[in-house]
């Protein structure tokens, strides 16, 4: 089943089936004579909120990454 798509003239008259839908779908798509101009989508979150630290030991730098170069040392 794709993304649903209803023209402008119909949507004012469901819109609250269509907030529905979308809540339930993920989106509907608003058209003006065919062409996609807007869509409902649902303000909740899909994702588990961010944990500061979650990456920690994940990352390495190269050696040497904070060295300033040859060419540069010289503004230092």
């Amino acid at each position: 089943m794709g993304v649903r798509a209803v023209d402008l003239t119909n949507a004012s008259r469901q819109l609250r089936e269509l907030v529905e839908e979308a809540a339930r779908t993920g989106e509907v798509v608003l058209t003006r004579g065919g062409v996609p101009v807007a869509k409902i989508v649902p303000l909740h979150q899909t994702r588990a909120p961010r944990k500061p630290g979650s990456a920690r030991g994940m990352i390495h730098m190269a050696e040497g990454f904070g060295a300033t170069p040859e060419e540069f040392r010289e503004y230092t």
